[in-house]
């Protein structure tokens, strides 16, 4: 890591430029009321685990008008995080803004209040993402996505409640399908809502709410998407399983596979 700050108050960092860190370039954890700005951060696309920024049980952050191109997360928000606001960054090559994972093994994890606004996607592998291990516990809440651009964006809106790391999960596909028959319950996923979001994106599935067979995801709102596929002749569609909410997205995608 380039640089990790613990346990700080009233933490402020700004002017940066951070070229190539050989893991994650900044770690935020434990901290508390955090305004971070004006970042240039850099990596290439297909360097691993170089995460942008990491925040982590972390406070009252503002993290805005910065650039982030890495070979991962331009921003990754884990468990025991709470109102971030996340605000003029321009992502990309790298996986997109992300909360999660949450719930690896087992584990309770909570993320809430999380808000991305006008930000811009640019060739990221992931746009808008949210993703917890099949078999976590906590939830994820109140999560908004507004005024998003997506210029040639992969899996430009994602929430996966299933996700495995299939390598992390088991080193045998023995041990992996023992892993997943065994693995029950998943965080919950609720009050999340996408606004404006627009662009182009380079797969046909542009909205992808893949929840899991409990509860699954809850009020998920969709409102005022329009994207274009980054290839020719090529329509958007949705999928959802197991995904409630409303959506009046009336262009392209239609979102028309949300449940009550």
């Amino acid at each position: 890591q380039a640089l990790s700050f613990h346990s700080c108050n009233n933490l402020r960092v700004s002017g940066l430029q951070h070229v190539n860190s050989q893991k994650n370039h900044i770690s935020i954890n434990g901290c508390n009321d955090v305004d971070i700005s004006h970042l240039k951060i850099t990596a290439p696309e297909e360097s691993p685990n170089t995460d942008g920024i990491d925040i982590s049980a972390s406070n009252h952050l503002q993290i805005h008008d910065s650039f982030i191109g890495t070979g991962d997360d331009c921003v990754a928000i884990n468990g025991f995080s709470s109102y971030i606001n996340i605000s003029r960054v321009l992502c990309g090559p790298g996986h997109g803004i992300s909360i999660g994972s949450l719930g690896k093994g087992g584990a309770y994890e909570t993320v809430e209040e999380v808000h991305v606004e006008d930000c811009t996607f640019k060739g990221t592998m992931n746009g808008a993402r949210i993703k917890t291990w099949k078999g976590g516990r906590g939830y994820a809440r109140k999560i908004s996505f507004e005024r998003i651009r997506m210029i040639n964006a992969g899996n430009p809106i994602i929430i996966d409640q299933t996700y495995v790391n299939r390598m992390a999960a088991a080193s045998t596909d023995e041990e992996y399908d023992a892993w997943s028959s065994s693995s029950s319950g998943d965080v919950e996923i609720s009050d999340v809502s996408y606004k404006g979001v627009i662009g182009s994106s380079t797969d046909a599935r542009a909205v992808y709410f893949n929840c899991g067979d409990g509860a699954g995801c809850r009020n998920i709102v969709v409102e005022d998407v329009e994207m274009t596929s980054a290839v020719a002749g090529k329509q958007l569609f949705a999928v959802c399983n197991n995904a409630h909410g409303t959506s009046s997205a009336d262009r392209s995608p239609r979102v028309p596979c949300l449940l009550p």
